[in-house]
């Protein structure tokens, strides 16, 4: 990484050659085995501690704040007052910064249209940037750092004093542009600049809370390499929007929508994306079975479906049959307020072959009957959650004398299930994780969520609480180990890296 290693002496050789790591300890006590390591290898332990951790590391010596400082790739900064005068400290600390994520207060003025093209100046490795709350900056200011700043390909906003037109700047000035999130981005209100798709290279697209999304329909029809579209709380009407756009989507592998207004018109456009692995659908208010078909229809390499009719209910158990027959692919099933009974499951046991993941909620469908079906049938199922619906415990007993593959029920407030028939599971099947109201029981535990023995063939880890009088002490005995491993490979090489 271009720094220069620690100037200190090697320890003895005779350090190395004991059999014991307490004996090496024992024979020179007062040694600190971590002052010996290159900054390299001090470097790389950093990376794996936690930012917290990180932080309070940086603070134990000079030597630990200046490579913990070349080494950070992430930085955070919640910038509450004026930041200006802090960025030339900030740039000489941090050289190699590729993420940066700038927090500002709505209340008081921090970074600015100069600070930003400051950044993007300064910070030459930067990839991906974050910025949030950030009114102060406008869309000359958006403009001026696209002109300046590295080679990024992420860029996300929410809450900012710019629009489209700052949008655009960044679109078609960073070539290396991959992944856009915007969200709540007030300035587009009453804006009628449409955002382009600048270089097109887009492969990643989310929109959240954003009032004027029309705006965006050239940016979909022209990002022909988009594999992941997330739509959130947009206001407007969608369909014509995918209509227009999604012949273009030829790539898309992952598509979200949550609590649009989106009709089957929409959901018809999204069926020409062939490639479509993953599909979310929540709260959007006019689709119905006929619009699920079409996406079941003409997406067959579905792998994810989670959907949520949320008050309309005007999803049932015909689109759900239309998937199970259509997808064969299909690994995972999210089910909330969607009729189901016999019928489907069935028809999801025998042209589903690899579901192995499948969540039924909020239904008054799914019975005991139901849950018969499902240990019978679900020979690959290895996951199974059933939330607020009407099961009793011989339903939930029946789990115990099937589904093989099975390794995790989760049961939330169903009534009719109790404790015993929690028990009577457990002792069927021990190695089954059985987690009941959000894991307040656990198979494995019990009320005091000590450990349980549930059979040979199984290893139950228990909880450590370690206590200790100084944060540097836990430190200190968390790198003390890893140094002594190190420095324990570099004696059995040959040669010392110091």
């Amino acid at each position: 990484m271009g720094q220069s290693n620690s100037s200190l002496s090697p320890p003895p050789m005779g350090l190395f050659l004991e059999n014991s790591e307490v004996e090496r300890f024992d024979v020179y006590p007062e040694q600190d085995l971590i002052v010996y390591l290159p900054d390299e290898c001090l470097a790389s332990i950093f990376q794996k501690l936690t930012n917290e951790d990180r932080n309070a590391c940086s603070l134990v010596c000079s030597r630990w704040h200046r490579i913990e400082s070349k080494s950070r790739q992430r930085l955070v900064l919640m910038a509450r007052t004026e930041l200006s005068s802090l960025l030339p400290a900030l740039f000489m600390r941090f050289e190699h910064v590729t993420v940066l994520s700038l927090k500002c207060s709505r209340k008081f003025p921090s970074i600015d249209n100069k600070a930003l093209s400051l950044i993007g100046k300064s910070f030459t490795h930067l990839k991906k940037i974050k910025l949030k709350g950030c009114i102060e900056i406008t869309d000359e200011g958006l403009e001026s750092f696209s002109l300046v700043c590295g080679p990024i390909k992420k860029f996300s906003c929410g809450s900012c004093g710019f629009g489209g037109k700052g949008l655009n700047s960044i679109l078609k000035n960073c070539n290396e542009l991959e992944d856009l999130t915007a969200k709540r981005l007030r300035r587009l209100d009453g804006q009628t600049e449409r955002i382009g798709p600048g270089k097109g290279k887009l492969q990643r697209l989310c929109l959240k809370d954003i009032y004027n999304g029309q705006l965006f329909a050239p940016l979909l029809s022209g990002s022909k390499c988009l594999r992941t579209l997330i739509l959130s709380r947009n206001s407007g009407y969608w369909d014509q929007m995918l209509e227009s756009s999604t012949e273009n989507l030829q790539q898309l592998t992952e598509l979200q929508i949550e609590s649009m207004h989106l009709g089957d018109r929409g959901l018809m456009a999204v069926s020409k994306c062939s490639k479509l692995e993953v599909f979310y659908m929540s709260r959007v208010s006019d689709c119905t079975d006929r619009g699920i078909y079409a996406v079941a229809n003409g997406c067959r390499r579905l792998r994810k479906v989670h959907l949520d009719s949320g008050k309309s209910k005007r999803i049932g158990e015909q689109g759900l049959l239309s998937i199970a027959t259509k997808c064969p692919q299909l690994q995972e099933l999210v089910l909330m307020g969607i009729a189901t009974s016999v019928v489907s499951l069935n028809a999801l046991a025998s042209h589903c072959p690899v579901l192995e993941r499948m969540a039924l909620c909020n239904s008054d469908s799914v019975g005991d009957l139901e849950m018969s079906c499902i240990s019978a049938k679900f020979i690959a199922l290895k996951k199974l959650c059933i939330k607020n619906c009407p099961i009793s415990d011989d339903g939930l007993v029946t789990i115990a004398g099937g589904c093989p593959s099975l390794i995790k029920l989760k049961v939330k407030r169903c009534k009719g299930v109790t404790s015993k028939s929690v028990c009577q599971v457990q002792t069927k099947r021990g190695s089954l994780i059985v987690a009941v109201d959000g894991g307040s029981q656990t198979a494995g535990e019990d009320d005091q969520g000590r450990s349980l023995q549930l059979g040979d063939d199984r290893v139950i880890r228990e909880s450590t609480h370690v206590l200790c009088g100084s944060r540097g002490h836990l430190i200190k005995t968390k790198l003390g180990t890893a140094a002594s491993n190190l420095l324990r490979g570099s004696s059995s090489g040959g040669h010392s890296h110091v």
